[in-house]
């Protein structure tokens, strides 16, 4: 390279340093500046010989990186430093114990988070690629800034992502749209949010991208002459107040006005709100929720507001520390228009997320939003027994989830997603209140689990030792936490059923004269269609597989010799197809959605899925739903870029299914005979009772009772056991 170019490169380099140094949100103590130097020295020689695809010199990376982390987010010298070190030991020959030798433990600490990150390769297969994303969570714990310097990282790669082939910007900008921009939402950085989606956007809709950009470019003179209407109203009011402030329009970003359009389905044109007016005023701290009220108030004594559109978060700040006051009101032209009023404190909140939180606050408490989101996140990423797509499912919930206040008995108020419902609220007090849950009482009156809250509810969670969670408990919650635990313990009670499954069916065999070892639990399964022994031994101990049924296999296993013989001379030209064909029929069904409905669909080529596979249906333009597998190679891209497309899809086993049934009892009336009949129900583990009535009628009794079974033999169980009652004269089925 010619020496007049390198002598060019250097001096930008220099340049850009002194920048990161000015543009530094914290004041930078003369250590600080020593440390980010040091720092900088050592990137410099440790990138010397490296160039980036768009022929650049590499270093301007990490800088570039640092001074997203020094500006837009506004952490402090050490995160500064660790961001212009946090590819020097990933791509140079700098190892993880010279960076702890020269900057110490926690910087060390730092980029070995940011170097396991780098480290994880994008896999073909979702369900891998799910699994390094929890991994990569993991690094959560270590040290929130790993994953504040992954963001900085990913949005300057988002920013010149140009020179990459298309295929490459594809990819990057999927998981950035699956993963990176809703953890920039959760952490508060709302500003770079709206970036990565933006350029998400860019590089998976680059037509729509490009089209909705220059629409807003074409309308940037109408709206700022609306704003600037909207503000002579209300500026002279202000003045006379001796508030000082400042009126701002801020444009929805691309992104959002995309999701309106789609969402209402609507045109460019037809989307109201393409901007907000935001004042921000000063203030000192004690007469600062004061103020915000005072603007409040002036706003809407010039424009009529809507009503249901207040959003005050300034009594109720955001978990993510988010504090304004957001009003939609009547402007001029007949327009609804949001204003977003915010002091300059809360601006600076918004705008850098917990770095100006903390500034303000100066320490770090214990009751911090993102803390205790911290500890909710452990617990979901420690329990292995999550299914890794799940996981990124229910994480990304969590992550977008637009919030609601609630609060305790005792007054204790609570943030949950919005349509978070009563069930949801136990789980987030606390795990076994959530367990335990009998029932809920929203502002004093009984509510169905299901119930939707919305903010201001007092909710109160009745328990009990005896109850358990059901499979319909999952429809019952939409937060990944309470999701999370309701399949955990379903899981551990699959398993205590299937122990006991074990030594029902060893039992069983030996009766048949067949021997109970793993060749015999093999044929059994593909016998019954399972896909594992667990399924096998859960079956019997359910009851699912009774007696008929193994004697069912026990003849057809000694019939096996003729049968051999009989496939070898007129074996189907496609017997996998047939099995296939054959177990969707008899056994299984593909319902969507939440209601389970039952549509025309197509199998996607693409993963081939069978009964059994977990699924999500695609909606597709021209061919109908489209049945895909949750690790289909496709399945983050549809997921990052068609959300609005994906339907919930599951196979129905109707061995598992449960179904209701209504039982007419009738006897002699005798002192405790409900208590009888209803333990006796209650007793039996796979029995649901939904309802129960009883009349009595000069000593006999009539009842019915209806629950929830998964199968016949179960339900006539449950008949010869009330037979056996004392008292009981008839019971039959409805």
């Amino acid at each position: 390279m010619a020496p007049a170019v390198v002598e060019k490169e250097n001096k930008e380099i220099a340049k850009q340093y002194k920048e990161l140094l000015k543009i530094s949100y914290q004041t930078l103590s003369r250590a600080d500046k020593k440390l980010i130097r040091t720092a900088f020295d050592t990137a410099v020689d440790a990138h010397k010989e490296q160039r980036r695809k768009s022929g650049e010199a590499y270093i301007f990376h990490p800088i570039a990186v640092a001074k997203i982390v020094a500006s837009e987010i506004g952490l402090d010298a050490t995160s500064i430093a660790a961001a212009l070190l946090h590819d020097v030991v990933e791509d140079t020959p700098y190892t993880l114990g010279d960076i702890e030798q020269i900057f110490g433990e926690t910087i060390a600490r730092i980029v070995n988070g940011l170097t396991k990150i780098s480290q994880l390769e994008y896999q073909k297969d979702v369900s891998i690629q799910a699994e390094n994303f929890r991994k990569m969570l993991l690094t959560l714990n270590e040290d929130i800034r790993v994953i504040i310097i992954k963001i900085a990282d990913r949005l300057h790669n988002m920013q010149t992502m140009d020179s990459m082939a298309p295929d490459k910007q594809l990819k990057i900008a999927s998981e950035t749209l699956y993963i990176y921009a809703p953890l920039a939402h959760r952490i508060g950085l709302y500003n770079i949010k709206s970036e990565l989606e933006d350029l998400g956007l860019k590089f998976t809709e680059p037509e729509v991208y490009r089209d909705i950009v220059d629409k807003i470019k074409e309308s940037k003179e109408e709206q700022d002459a609306y704003i600037a209407a909207f503000s002579g109203v209300i500026k002279k009011t202000l003045d006379t107040e001796g508030i000082k402030y400042d009126i701002k329009g801020r444009p929805k970003s691309v992104f959002s006005i995309r999701r309106k359009m789609m969402r209402q389905s609507v045109s460019f044109d037809e989307v109201y709100d393409k901007f907000a007016i935001r004042i921000i005023y000063e203030s000192q701290s004690e007469d600062e929720k004061f103020l915000a009220w005072k603007i409040y108030s002036i706003v809407t004594d010039h424009f009529r507001p809507n009503p249901t559109r207040l959003r005050d978060w300034i009594s109720a700040p955001k978990s993510t520390g988010y504090e304004a006051l957001h009003i939609t009101v009547m402007g001029p032209k007949g327009r609804w228009v949001e204003v977003q009023i915010r002091s300059q404190r809360m601006n600076e909140i918004a705008e850098k997320g917990y770095a100006a939180h903390y500034k303000y606050k100066n320490e770090l408490s214990e009751d911090d939003g993102l803390d205790q989101w911290l500890n909710k996140l452990q617990e979901t990423l420690e329990n292995s027994e999550i299914n890794a797509v799940d996981f990124v499912e229910e994480f990304k919930l969590s992550l977008y989830a637009k919030e609601i206040f609630v609060f305790s008995p005792k007054g204790d108020l609570y943030s949950l997603a919005k349509g978070a419902t009563a069930l949801d609220f136990a789980f987030h007090v606390h795990t076994q209140i959530g367990l335990r849950t009998r029932g809920a009482k929203v502002n004093g009156k009984l509510v169905p689990l299901s119930f939707e809250l919305s903010s201001g509810d007092q909710v109160e969670i009745i328990t009990s030792e005896k109850t358990k969670p059901t499979a319909n408990w999952l429809n019952y919650a939409i937060t990944g936490r309470a999701i999370s635990k309701i399949k955990s313990s379903l899981k551990e009670e699959q398993k205590q059923i299937a122990e006991e499954g074990k030594t029902v069916l060893q039992r069983k065999l030996r009766a048949q004269k067949i021997p109970f070892n793993e060749k015999t639990v093999n044929e059994l399964v593909r016998h019954f269609k399972l896909k594992t022994s667990l399924d096998l031994f859960y079956r019997v101990g359910a009851g699912i597989i009774d007696n008929t049924l193994l004697k069912g296999f026990a003849a057809s296993r000694s019939n096996a010799f003729v049968n051999f013989f009989k496939n070898r001379i007129r074996r189907p030209q496609n017997s996998e197809d047939l099995n296939k064909e054959e177990l969707t029929v008899k056994y299984d069904q593909l319902v969507f959605g939440k209601d389970e409905e039952k549509l025309d669909y197509k199998m996607s080529p693409c993963c081939n899925p069978i009964p059994g596979d977990d699924v999500f249906g695609f909606l597709t333009i021209n061919d109908g739903i489209k049945v895909h597998k949750t690790n289909c190679p496709n399945a983050i891209q549809m997921q990052s870029n068609y959300s609005y497309r994906i339907l919930k899809a599951q196979w129905i086993d109707s061995t598992q299914r449960e179904f209701q049934a209504t039982l007419r009892i009738s006897g002699i009336d005798t002192f405790g005979m409900v208590n009888s009949v209803t333990k006796v129900v209650s007793n039996n583990l796979h029995i649901d009772m939904k309802s129960v009535h009883f009349d009595t009628n000069d000593g006999l009794f009539t009842g019915t009772i209806v629950v929830k079974v998964k199968n016949k033999s179960i339900l006539d169980n449950l008949v010869k056991n009330i037979k056996k009652i004392n008292g009981i004269d008839k019971v039959s089925r409805v």
